[in-house]
């Protein structure tokens, strides 16, 4: 069965290419002009994946991203013509798994649409915890002293990455590879910023944290002690 992306794009010309772009891939493809209309679209579809302008008329394409995480689990991949590093990252703070800069190459969007949901497809073994933190991963679900934790598909992935292996220090480039992908095409900055989320999210103390230990100069650690 065909997986259905979502567009939501407020230029009709980017619009097409996108499609044209997807559908040629096998992909089932539904556009939106502007936020409101790709919340309605969401809420209706239940998209595998949304390919989200972060310029929109009325909602914006950050408000739209909040909107889509607290209502539902769906991959978000930020399209957008900023090339501030500050918006980049506020948009995966939000939770978006991935962004393309304006003006982007079809092969390009192509290729990380299909990296994220190879990602999401991707089988998970069972895994279990200390009671204080907790991984379902059948239902993945985290649970932090018995209240669950709310996450994105690449927060929980990596977070699984770091709690199979405690003790074990993973650099930010075999982090990139392994949760991310080797079809991404972002940098280590990435992995920080995702670290840094789940970090808010577990209500971790960065100087002495619980779970997640920052290895200077190398990357991360989930603590064995």
């Amino acid at each position: 069965m065909a997986e259905t992306v979502l567009v939501v794009d407020d230029e009709p010309a980017i619009q097409e290419l996108v499609r044209f772009t997807l559908e040629r891939d096998g992909f089932k493809v539904a556009v939106a002009g502007d936020g409101w209309e790709g919340l309605k679209e969401a809420r209706a579809l239940h998209p595998d994946l949304v390919v989200l302008d972060l310029m929109l008329p009325g909602l914006d394409g950050m408000a739209l991203c909040r909107a889509l995480r607290a209502e539902m689990d769906v991959a978000v991949l930020m399209l957008t013509a900023r090339k501030e590093e500050s918006d980049r990252v506020a948009g995966l703070e939000l939770g978006a798994d991935d962004y393309v800069t304006k003006p982007f190459s079809p092969r390009e969007l192509s290729a990380r649409v299909r990296a994220i949901l190879r990602r999401s497809r991707a089988p998970t073994a069972p895994s279990s915890s200390p009671e204080l933190l907790t991984l379902d991963v059948e239902r993945r679900r985290v649970t932090l002293r018995g209240e669950v934790v709310d996450l994105t598909y690449t927060e929980f992935e990596l977070l699984k990455m770091l709690h199979d292996s405690p003790g074990r220090v993973f650099s930010r480039e075999e982090l990139l590879s392994r949760v991310w992908g080797e079809d991404f095409y972002g940098d280590s900055r990435t992995v920080d910023v995702h670290v840094r989320h789940l970090r808010e999210k577990l209500h971790e103390d960065s100087v002495k944290p619980q779970f997640i230990e920052t290895v200077r100069g190398v990357g991360y650690r989930f603590r064995d002690d």
